[in-house]
């Protein structure tokens, strides 16, 4: 099910201006759902990295890439 909501903000010209430059919408709607949607993904993997950064990945020993490439190939 899609929710959409409909919102009322002041927002400077300039920053409009350039979310519509950037993103190439075809409206302003298309425009910032493009540039709110890029934004909430950088922040995402903004996040995921500093999770990985407290606990990094950690390899089996004797893991290598050619291993798995065989494995998969199977």
């Amino acid at each position: 099910m899609l929710y959409r909501m409909k919102v009322t903000a002041l927002l400077p010209d300039q920053l409009i201006d350039e979310i519509r430059r950037f993103t190439k919408g075809k409206t302003l709607t298309e425009s910032l759902m493009l540039a709110l949607k890029e934004w909430l993904t950088f922040k995402k993997l903004a996040q995921l990295n500093e999770k990985i950064k407290k606990n990094p990945l950690q390899f089996k020993k004797g893991f290598t890439a050619e291993k798995i490439r065989t494995l998969n190939r199977k």
